[in-house]
Formats: C-alpha cells, sequence, structure tokens
C-alpha cells in the first residue's frame, strides 16, 4: 500500500482507515458523548481562538458557579458550566495538561462513553449532571461558613469556577467501582488526585477539592447502588445434579 507523504511525514492508508474505523466505531457505540465531547472542544477553540482574552474571560465568569453567581442565575450558571472544560483560559502547564487528560479524556471520552455504552446515554449523563449538580450546591455551604471564619479569602465570593470536572469526577468513581480487577487501585487514584492538586487554607483544603471529593463520594455511592441491582438481576444459579446413588 502506497504511503500518503505530506510536508515530510509519511501515513500509511492502512493507520488512517484503521483510525478513521476506530472513531466511526466510538461515535456509532457512544454517540451522545461524541456529540459532547466536539462540543467542549468547539467552546475551548471559540475562547482561545476567535475571542480575545479580555471576551473570554467575560464568557468563562459569566458561567462560574461561585457565589455571587450561584446568588443571581443558578440556572444559567449551572447549565453554563457544562460547556466548557477546565483547560480553557488556563496557563498550559504539565498540571493543566494533566487536569484536561484526566476530566475531558478519561472521565467524559472514556469513563462517559464507557457508562452511556453499558446504561444507556440517559443514565450515564443523569449521573455526570448529578455530580455536577450536586457537587457544587454541596459546597456552598462550606463556602459560607469558611468565609465566616476567616479561613477563604472574600475573593472566594466571584472566583473564576467553571467547567465539567466534578462531573467527571463522579463518573470517573462510578465507572472505577463498576471494574473487577483494578477496582480499589482505580478507586484510590480517583480519590488522590484531587487531594495531592488541591490547595490548603490552613487545615481546609480549597472547596474545590472538596467539590471533587463529594463528587467521588457521589459516584462510588451510584456505582455501588449499580453492582447491587446487577447482582439483583443477575440469574440464579442453575443447580447441578448430584451423583446417581446406587442401592
Amino acid at each position: 500500500m502506497d504511503p500518503v507523504h505530506l510536508k515530510g511525514l509519511c501515513f500509511d492508508h492502512s493507520v488512517i482507515r484503521r483510525v478513521a474505523r476506530a472513531l466511526g466505531t466510538y461515535v456509532s457505540r457512544s454517540p451522545v458523548t461524541a456529540g459532547y465531547a466536539g462540543l467542549l472542544l468547539s467552546t475551548h477553540l471559540w475562547c482561545t481562538a476567535v475571542l480575545s482574552t479580555a471576551e473570554a474571560r467575560r464568557v468563562v465568569l459569566g458561567v462560574s458557579t461561585n457565589l455571587d453567581n450561584l446568588q443571581d442565575r443558578p440556572v444559567r450558571v449551572l447549565a453554563g458550566s457544562l460547556l466548557f472544560f477546565d483547560g480553557t483560559l488556563t496557563e498550559v502547564t504539565s498540571e493543566a495538561f494533566a487536569g484536561t487528560l484526566i476530566t475531558l479524556g478519561l472521565g467524559v471520552i472514556v469513563c462517559l462513553a464507557w457508562l452511556e455504552r453499558r446504561y444507556g446515554a440517559g443514565r450515564a449523563y443523569a449521573l455526570f449532571v448529578l455530580g455536577h449538580l450536586a457537587a457544587t450546591l454541596l459546597t456552598v455551604p462550606l463556602i459560607h461558613v469558611a468565609l465566616a471564619h476567616g479561613w477563604y479569602p472574600d475573593n472566594v465570593r466571584h472566583a473564576a469556577d467553571f467547567g465539567i470536572s466534578y462531573g467527571a469526577e463522579t463518573v470517573l468513581a462510578t465507572g472505577a467501582l463498576l471494574l473487577r480487577r483494578a477496582r480499589w487501585p482505580a478507586a484510590a487514584g480517583v480519590v488522590a488526585w484531587p487531594v495531592l492538586g488541591g490547595d490548603w487554607s490552613g487545615e481546609l483544603p480549597d472547596f474545590t477539592t472538596v467539590g471533587h471529593l463529594l463528587a467521588a463520594a457521589i459516584g462510588f455511592v451510584c456505582g455501588a447502588c449499580l453492582l447491587r441491582a446487577a447482582r439483583r438481576a443477575a440469574p440464579a444459579p442453575v443447580p447441578q445434579p448430584g451423583p446417581a446413588l446406587v442401592e
């Protein structure tokens, strides 16, 4: 098979076909997740390649789920925050790249797609949105208490806090618990990611670390419920006949 040459690079036709076939299979088996991933990449490109830095910052601040926005326009920010992944407008560093790889790569493109194939798009995205909403709203009382005691700086009220990471953390925790062989190492990794990467105000972690841990807890509970439902739905083992008795 003749290779394709492009600016000094050589691509074999068979490699291109395999990649195209894999992408086609992914889209056909997980169409909703494929579309959602495309939407996230589109909004990222819109902010980074079309809008100016100031305009893009206004957009993401407008959908940030901070205290001020949640008080003024809760529905808009809770829904709008799901249209961006956390690496948008973040300085390109190894830490930011790792976060994007975990949330967008493992969380959405891999784990959410797998849950869609296994349980259907309705259940998979209900779980994803549940983690996003519940973890966001459960951190609100913590922030109020921390501000009242001076544990968090006052600028937390209007901080830039947007993206899919709570939902991604939830589906990662659920997916980890549904694994058969690597269940506990995967679950430990899901918990370790926000803990090791979080910032601490004295003995209190920042509210996003708390939010990720809450999202993981929600995912573990949902995963346990799915495991229990699967065990109940499994057919009972057929009793094997014992050895014949000879009189």
